[in-house]
């Protein structure tokens, strides 16, 4: 609610209020009018005669009444619309407490370490260029010092995910307590709210604050199989090695050419 709104409703609270008191003001009197009310007189012959008029007087007494009953509606109608600005100001007050900040502060760290991967990044494309270059079949041509390279490439990137994912661990864990904080503060908020806009928004802060606990989740079960997929295409990529540099050793060569011997010169 704005601060323009928030004034323009207290200033109507006001003014219905100075309306009520100046209403019972005026009750006070006119209940009190009939009491008041000077007697009738007669002239009869030059002298003054005081005549009283019951029908005339339980008609005044009757209006009198009337006329404070008339008054007493409209106080109670003036305080019942008084009592529904009040609870229409409750309704419209914004929540003083907000967790955006800290929650982007808890996934923007989580992003960074994944946005440190080691050797090969999460991006498609490079991971297709690195299990291209690195993880491919090799041939039988391959230098056996291109080979050991290769298999110690590929050891570099299983390590490098595994510290990678204990990274993604350590960062979760730390988000941890800052997430307990923050529900616990979402929750008094949301118990003592004065009106519904603050309780709506102290449930879209909670809402918030498990969207940024998945993402952390979602982080860490990415790092994860991230470092169980280097390790098992690490194996994969050993055991075709393997069996290239076996299948070159088991290869039989050019074999013995005999040829021309001279043991003396002539």
């Amino acid at each position: 609610m704005t601060r323009s709104t928030t004034v323009t409703m207290r200033r109507h609270i006001r003014a219905i209020a100075s309306t009520t008191a100046l209403a019972l003001a005026l009750a006070t009197p006119l209940a009190l009018a009939p009491l008041l009310t000077t007697p009738a007189h007669a002239f009869f012959g030059g002298f003054g005669r005081i005549v009283y008029d019951p029908t005339n007087h339980a008609e005044n007494l009757l209006t009198a009444a009337r006329s404070l009953e008339q008054i007493n509606n409209q106080i109670a109608s003036l305080q019942n619309e008084a009592q529904m600005l009040i609870n229409q100001a409750r309704d419209l007050a914004s929540l003083p407490h907000s967790s955006l900040q800290q929650l982007q502060q808890n996934v923007t760290r989580t992003q960074q370490l994944l946005d440190e991967a080691q050797n090969i990044a999460f991006e498609v494309q490079e991971v297709d260029q690195a299990f291209e270059r690195e993880y491919g079949t090799p041939d039988l041509s391959t230098s056996e010092q291109q080979l050991l390279a290769d298999a110690r490439t590929r050891w570099s990137n299983t390590m490098g995910g595994l510290q990678d994912a204990m990274r993604v661990q350590s960062g979760v864990t730390n988000n941890i307590e800052a997430q307990r904080a923050e529900m616990a503060a979402l929750v008094e908020q949301s118990q003592n709210a004065d009106g519904a806009l603050q309780a709506s928004q102290a449930g879209n802060q909670l809402l918030a604050l498990q969207s940024q606990q998945l993402s952390d989740l979602t982080a860490l079960l990415a790092a994860t199989g991230r470092a169980e997929a280097l390790s098992e295409a690490e194996r994969s990529a050993a055991a075709e090695q393997g069996r290239i540099q076996r299948e070159r050793f088991l290869t039989p060569g050019a074999g013995y050419q005999p040829g021309n011997a001279r043991m003396f010169n002539d």
